[in-house]
């Protein structure tokens, strides 16, 4: 009987609670595995891959619409990755931002949504950079309702239409503000909502889901995050001022056209 059990523990040990550098400490992660990459590793590979995207973004942009402005590249860029880099000021400025949005959001955030269970042991890419990012937060390793059902949401809602966005502007299409006016609340509205749920934990629940040095907490969780509050925040003022104008623009045409037509029908009353 006692080998039974003993056997019965070995098999099932893997599935065991382990010890973990995330917070809470007490907080249950089953089967976790230490990153076989390191940091550094892990962050040259990350922006290795975001700069190919928008090396690639960028010769299809210059192809389809080589005159397209700068500010509006820029964009682009940011739809499709959503992350930005020094680098990113040497290049034009709007049309990038579109680009990398929507690659971030359906690549690495629809990765968590879809593998959500079995991120603690996993040791590919994106698997080891979401443990990663859990020092941060670590909702991310116990399928927390509020992050998957947002980070869900965000993958496979507002990741497609950041890729239509892009698209909308390369092509000059006028469904280009509207959609960016929807997804740019979406993003902001999800980060309101991911700072309030976990600040909320933390002061009326006493739950520290970030670990307390510098760089996780300033930097991973707020920094990085507030990139999409910045951002996001530029791109709807941008389109709210480009759909304003359009309506005082037709606004105005309407009043001369029909300050035109009732002078024109006094002259004929006149005549008459």
């Amino acid at each position: 009987m006692a080998s039974i059990l003993d056997t019965t523990m070995n098999a099932s040990s893997p599935l065991m609670v382990t010890s973990h550098p995330f917070y809470p400490l007490e907080v249950e992660i089953a089967a976790y595995l230490a990153n076989e990459m390191t940091m550094q590793v892990l962050l040259t590979i990350f922006v290795a891959m975001i700069l190919a995207i928008v090396g690639g973004t960028k010769l299809w942009v210059d192809k389809v619409h080589p005159n397209l402005p700068s500010k509006e590249k820029a964009a682009i860029w940011w739809f499709v990755i959503c992350r930005s880099f020094p680098v990113f000021c040497q290049l034009p400025q709007q049309l990038v931002i579109i680009v990398v949005a929507g690659a971030i959001h359906l690549c690495f955030e629809g990765y968590f949504s879809v593998n959500h269970t079995r991120m603690a042991p996993a040791q590919d890419l994106f698997g080891q950079l979401w443990k990663e990012y859990a020092l941060s937060d670590s909702r991310y390793l116990t399928s927390d309702p509020f992050v998957l059902c947002m980070e869900t949401v965000t993958a496979f809602t507002w990741g497609p239409m950041c890729f239509f966005i892009a698209y909308f502007i390369t092509t000059s299409n006028p469904l280009r503000h509207p959609l960016q006016i929807i997804v740019c609340v979406g993003q902001m509205y999800g980060l309101v909502l991911y700072y309030a749920t976990a600040m909320f934990d933390h002061y009326y629940n006493s739950a520290a889901y970030s670990r307390p040095e510098f760089l996780y907490f300033w930097v991973y969780f707020f920094a990085v995050n507030f990139i999409w509050m910045v951002i996001p925040g530029l791109l709807l003022v941008s389109s709210v001022r480009t759909i304003a104008r359009t309506f005082a623009a037709f606004d105005k045409m309407t009043s001369a056209l029909q300050k035109g037509t009732n002078g024109r029908a006094k002259g004929s009353k006149k005549e008459l």
